[in-house]
């Protein structure tokens, strides 16, 4: 594929999640910007236009060097298997990570916040974050993710389906792309105040614990929203509209 300035960010990490890491470099956000061109992205960011074909030319060698098999291409899973891979490995994975994060937090905040007062924001924000999160995937769960299974079921069984009470998929995607904003605007916040998650030298085994778990946590999150914003959202969006024109 070719790579242009006016290719969209969130569709080129569709092809190959690996290309996060170029994105990244620029400090361009993927998951919850990630229905923007790069020409955009780069305006965003006040991103030069030597640097924005230096990005372009470097996505465009990524893809010329990898295999398009080396990666798994999630866009072709069926809706119900993507959100079933979606609940197990990162809505599993935030569910057992948020406890033992906080825990670490509470203790380097208390060895050591006395010398990085930033401790005591990134605990707070964490927290908040999370129990926001949390209340999120069960929306996703009990509401948004059934109708979509729904969807695919009917597809598959060649069968109407009828308006849903909330008038349209649209609707409650709408919410969760907001709340998804918030959760990467949290972890921006956190990356900022820890240096990008950089353990100082006078800190522990614990503080280095302790910001590598967050550091994973925030990487699992981004690739957590982009496989809803960019895949599963986008998939479901176009299913309805073709159902229900059916």
């Amino acid at each position: 594929m070719k790579i242009t300035s006016k290719s969209i960010v969130g569709d080129i990490v569709a092809d190959n999640y690996k290309t996060a890491e170029i994105f990244k470099k620029y400090h361009i956000d993927f998951c919850c910007g990630g229905q923007q061109t790069i020409e955009e992205a780069c305006d965003k960011e006040t991103i030069s236009d030597a640097n924005a074909k230096t990005l372009i030319q470097s996505v465009n060698e990524f893809f010329d060097q990898v295999e398009a098999k080396q990666t798994i291409d999630y866009r072709n899973w069926p809706l119900d298997e993507l959100i079933d891979h979606i609940e197990t490995k990162h809505h599993g994975y935030v569910e057992a990570k948020i406890p033992v994060i906080k825990e670490y937090l509470d203790k380097i905040e208390s060895a050591h916040g006395k010398n990085h007062p930033e401790l005591s924001k990134i605990n707070t924000i964490f927290k908040d974050a999370t129990e926001q999160l949390v209340m999120h995937m069960k929306k996703e769960e009990l509401i948004l993710f059934p109708y979509i299974k729904k969807l695919s079921n009917a597809k598959r069984e060649a069968v109407k389906i009828s308006t849903p009470p909330f008038g349209t998929i649209k609707n409650p995607i709408s919410k969760m792309d907001e709340e998804h904003d918030f959760e990467g605007e949290a972890f921006r916040k956190i990356a900022a105040l820890s240096d990008n998650y950089s353990t100082p030298s006078d800190g522990c085994n614990t503080y280095r614990v302790a910001y590598g778990l967050l550091k994973e946590f925030d990487e699992d999150l981004h690739l957590h929203i982009h496989k809803e914003n960019n895949i599963l959202f986008q998939k479901a969006i176009a299913l309805e509209g073709e159902l229900l024109q059916a």
